[in-house]
């Protein structure tokens, strides 16, 4: 960007506030619009997946992310703040049901959800309703439950994944540690645990295992 900038020479005047929050924006929007015009003709000739993706952020807010995919690729609907909505199978059936609504009926083959017993629910309501879709749980939601179990039901798990969540929560809640460790590990980060996702846990115990001598001579050192 700065390159072209400077071919462009000294006359060069970037766009104001305004023009990129007004004109700039719609034109982006314009663009995305038509991309997505492309994606529903691709919806109609091969059928599509509706993919449901709920998540919570910081202040412990729940979001539903909504996306369709296709063989052309996967295109984002919208995002809908849940944390007002109860968690009950006959609300997300209503949530879903609108989702199959405005994509249409009869271009979706499947709807992909977490595997929770509300969503089991949900899919059961969901194919009575519209016989010619399938429920499908995520594959990576079932494998992320696994990773709990061996989590919660195995004492070795459970005291390993403790002692190694404290090394990365040591390093990061210290600026001048993140530094040092950058330099003792040639620029390389460590995978952070999260509280929501089992299996990013079980990549950060494969990180701190293959930056094990890193780690130590960094902690041995006099920095």
């Amino acid at each position: 960007m700065c390159d072209i900038i400077g071919r462009y020479g000294v006359s060069y005047k970037p766009p104001t506030n305004h023009g990129i929050r007004e004109k700039l924006l719609k034109q982006v929007v314009d663009k995305t619009d038509i991309k997505l015009e492309e994606y529903k003709d691709e919806w109609k000739i091969t059928g599509c997946t509706i993919m449901f993706d709920g998540w919570t952020d910081k202040k412990r807010r729940s979001f539903c992310n909504f996306l369709v995919n296709s063989p052309k690729g996967t295109a984002f609907l919208y995002s809908l703040d849940t944390s007002d909505i109860s968690e009950t199978a006959e609300k997300i059936f209503k949530m879903l049901d609108v989702v199959v609504e405005f994509v249409s009926e009869e271009n979706v083959v499947q709807i992909v959800t977490d595997n929770a017993a509300n969503f089991k629910a949900v899919g059961g309501l969901l194919i009575q309703k519209r016989v010619h879709l399938y429920w499908t749980p995520c594959a990576a939601h079932c494998i992320d439950l696994i990773f709990e179990d061996f989590e919660k039901q195995l004492k070795v798990h459970e005291t390993t994944i403790k002692k190694g969540r404290r090394i990365p929560t040591y390093i990061y809640g210290r600026p001048m540690l993140i530094t040092i460790l950058k330099k003792f590990t040639n620029g390389r980060e460590l995978i952070r645990p999260e509280m929501t996702r089992f299996v990013i846990t079980y990549f950060t115990l494969v990180c701190l295992y293959g930056m094990k001598t890193s780690l130590m001579t960094m902690f041995n050192s006099e920095e």
